[in-house]
């Protein structure tokens, strides 16, 4: 009987934390870099209609959050920060906290390695809730930082429902069974 082979085992080169940061910038902006033009989004009046059921309306919600995610993300930080631009130390807790969050959570690649030690995500992930908690506490606009959230999502919840998705493909087999592009265009083999 053979014996087992032990395990392998994968472990990761620690980077420096402005490597880090470096890297997250570089992800934010290529992250931006899929904004949809805003003529594309505001358009003319021809494509904005009223759906005529709720599925419809639920249909239109979930393709335009897809396609326009960056320009509604967009509209509800600027809501948000909009609600707390009256106090300045609201606007720049808001503003650290939110750049924090893009930076070690939403756009880091590498695991995250203080003086020379791997922090685990879950480590991360709680001490940024926690931050963000503290943050928002602290400031006093927990109810104008809501309602800007709660703006913002409205917004893109109207614009998503009343903007038809003609014309608004996600990938190229929506474009090619839509007629816009042929499958014979696609040239698989290499």
């Amino acid at each position: 009987m053979p014996s087992p082979t032990p395990a392998t085992t994968y472990t990761t080169i620690p980077i420096s934390g402005t490597d880090v940061i470096f890297r997250s910038f570089q992800n934010l902006s290529s992250f931006l870099s899929l904004l949809r033009p805003w003529p594309e989004f505001i358009s003319n009046a021809a494509s904005f209609n009223r759906p005529d059921s709720l599925s419809l309306a639920a249909t239109r919600i979930r393709i335009n959050s897809k396609y326009f995610l960056i320009n509604y993300s967009l509209i509800i930080t600027a809501c948000t920060a909009l609600s707390v631009i009256g106090n300045p130390r609201a606007l720049l807790a808001f503003g650290l906290v939110f750049t924090l969050w893009l930076v070690l959570y939403f756009f880091r690649e590498d695991p995250m390695v203080v003086w020379g030690h791997h922090v685990h995500d879950h480590l991360v992930t709680a001490s940024l809730v926690f931050l963000t908690g503290i943050a928002i506490w602290n400031i006093g606009f927990v109810s104008n930082f809501l309602i800007g959230i709660g703006v913002g999502l409205l917004i893109s919840i109207i614009h998503g429902a009343f903007r038809d998705t003609q014309g608004v493909y996600l990938d190229e087999t929506d474009a090619a069974s839509e007629g816009l592009i042929s499958p014979r265009d696609f040239n698989f083999s290499s």
